[in-house]
């Protein structure tokens, strides 16, 4: 074809590469190199903070171990401090009793005069105007540090415990477990008015408290110093003194220490063991036994104000639950995995004292200063009210007495009795079934403030404000039916030197335990000899517990604390 030219196709060239620039390259070198080094620099600057606070934290470990040593160097010279004022306070105790048996002895002699210097005038009630003169002079010169700590001991002794009156129940009926300040647990009531003057005047026969030979290392207060080192065993504030006339079975340890804001009024184990509850001002407790850790606080007190002391906890049996008693007459059903209340049983007229469990959590029997004891159902959650009506003593020529409050409740182990401790020095024991009087325990010589049966249903224990327990065989009761004798006490618990608040038996029936307002907590066997006598309080034991199925003991008190011991068997 004329003009034609042949064009091939061909595809558009690439553009040429981009010539090599080798200052862009460093360019971009130098930014790595700047970005590495910011890194370094602050990678420097974290190990150098980290390093401070290492410093800074081991500064302040040190400081708290210098801390604990020097709490521990203070506890120990407290400790110290203590045990000086308690002898301190041993001799003068001492001095004034010797001054005050010379005074009686000088008043019943005649006085033989071989001077002319005439006798100084003397008091009939007491020493001379001379020795008084010397006595003053003496404090005077020991200033007022004599005084103060015969006030404060003076205050530690009345502190939670009952008043010496014999008319104090008319006033204050659970005077151990009140704090300062606090309305009397029971209100006045008034005297019988039938009564003729010489019935009033009557003395009630005392039966002797005075320690048996077996516990003879009890009666004289004995001061651990001067006691053989394989008879007694001491921790920083606390001591175990064993009885040196039988032979030693038991060795007593501290296990945990609990400390509370007030008055521990009540202590409780779980039936497994595994826990552990208190009762104080306005809340209850409850701590691992195993780690002493604690696992809750249950308080039903938000946004209200005075006291309001929780005198008894008791776990249901599952555990699931704990009921509470307390001073404003309520009964609280705690659900404890909810930290909530279930149920809240309303019915007493005054303060509820004691709570006891069915042994197959059906039944709550609560016991109440109002003079009555009541059976709750924690499904239908009905009541039964079994009335304590005042029963003169066949064998005495008194007249009844009407302060018949109940301090204690407990019910057997099969579910059919239930015992209460009442302020009248007599325990009564009704049958659940039928709500009747079926027996009535005399023998104490003033209320009764704990009442436990033994694991077997076939005993049981009492312990009283007489300073003694007593044993009941409730199989020798049966005759009452036939018309027989009632069922006497077969032993008794002489040792104590105060108040007996608690009572407890171990879960092998091998001991019984009790606290009191001595501050002791003594180990009986069955016979009532005491293996050994525990101090580790610095105020009255309010409340005792033994665990279910295990070795431990828990112990409540005025002075705040709530400690859990063990008690192993030795060979």
């Amino acid at each position: 074809m004329a003009g034609y030219q042949h064009r091939s196709h061909r595809a558009p060239a690439a553009p040429p590469p981009e010539a090599y620039n080798p200052a862009r390259l460093q360019d971009t070198l130098d930014l790595i190199r700047q970005e590495f080094d910011g890194l370094a620099n602050e990678l420097v600057l974290s190990r150098t903070q980290r390093e401070k606070y290492e410093a800074t934290i081991n500064a302040q470990v040190d400081e708290l171990n210098n801390i604990r040593q020097a709490l521990y160097e203070l506890e120990q010279k407290h400790g110290k401090v203590r045990q000086q004022y308690d002898e301190e306070l041993r001799a003068l105790r001492a001095e004034l009793f010797a001054t005050r048996q010379g005074a009686r002895a000088q008043n019943a002699q005649p006085n033989v005069v071989f001077s002319t210097a005439p006798e100084p005038y003397r008091d009939e009630r007491g020493p001379s105007l001379r020795d008084r003169d010397r006595e003053h002079r003496e404090r005077e010169r020991e200033g007022p540090s004599r005084e103060h700590r015969e006030r404060e001991a003076r205050e530690r002794e009345e502190r939670f415990e009952p008043p010496r009156d014999t008319k104090r129940l008319k006033d204050s009926a659970l005077g151990p477990l009140m704090g300062p300040g606090s309305t009397p647990a029971l209100p006045p009531l008034p005297l019988p008015q039938a009564q003729p003057a010489a019935a009033r005047l009557t003395p009630t026969p005392r039966i002797s408290t005075r320690p048996s030979p077996m516990n003879d290392f009890l009666a004289d207060a004995p001061d651990p110093a001067n006691v053989p080192p394989q008879w007694k065993k001491e921790g920083s504030d606390w001591f175990v003194l064993y009885n040196p006339a039988i032979p030693r079975t038991l060795d007593v340890s501290l296990v945990h220490t609990f400390m509370h804001e007030t008055v521990v009024c009540c202590v409780q184990f779980s039936s497994d063991g595994k826990w552990l509850a208190t009762g104080c001002n306005r809340t209850a407790q409850i701590f691992d036994v195993q780690t002493g850790h604690k696992a809750c606080v249950l308080d039903d007190s938000t946004g209200k104000t005075g006291d309001l002391y929780i005198r008894s906890v008791r776990f249901s049996p599952d555990g699931k639950y704990l009921a509470t008693g307390a001073e404003d007459k309520r009964i609280r059903i705690w659900d404890i995995a909810k930290r909530s209340i279930r149920t809240v049983f309303d019915g007493h007229q005054q303060e509820i004292y004691s709570l006891d469990f069915s042994t197959d959590g059906r039944l709550i029997v609560s016991g109440s200063g109002d003079r009555t004891v009541r059976i709750w159902d924690m499904e239908t959650r009905e009541s039964r009210v079994l009335a304590v009506s005042p029963d003169p003593d066949p064998s005495s020529a008194a007249p009844a007495n009407t302060d018949a409050g109940v301090t204690s409740v407990a019910i057997s182990p099969d579910g059919a009795l239930v015992a209460a401790g009442c302020v009248d020095a007599i325990v009564r024991i009704w049958s659940v079934a039928t709500g009747t009087l079926v027996e009535q325990l005399r023998g104490h010589q003033d209320s009764v403030y704990s009442v436990v049966f033994t694991r077997d249903g076939a005993g049981l224990v009492s312990g009283s404000l007489d300073n003694t327990l007593k044993y009941w065989d409730l199989r020798m009761g049966k005759a009452r039916k036939e018309g027989g004798k009632p069922t006497p006490c077969t032993t008794n618990f002489l040792g104590h030197k105060d108040y007996v608040l608690s009572v407890a038996v171990s879960h092998d029936s091998q001991w019984v335990v009790s606290g009191s307002k001595d501050r002791g907590v003594q180990f009986w066997d069955s016979n009532g000899a005491v293996n050994c006598m525990l101090q580790g309080h610095k105020n009255s034991v309010i409340s005792i517990s033994l665990d279910p199925v295990g070795n431990l003991l828990a112990s409540g008190s005025g002075d705040n604390l709530a400690r859990i011991w063990s008690y192993n068997t030795i060979a």
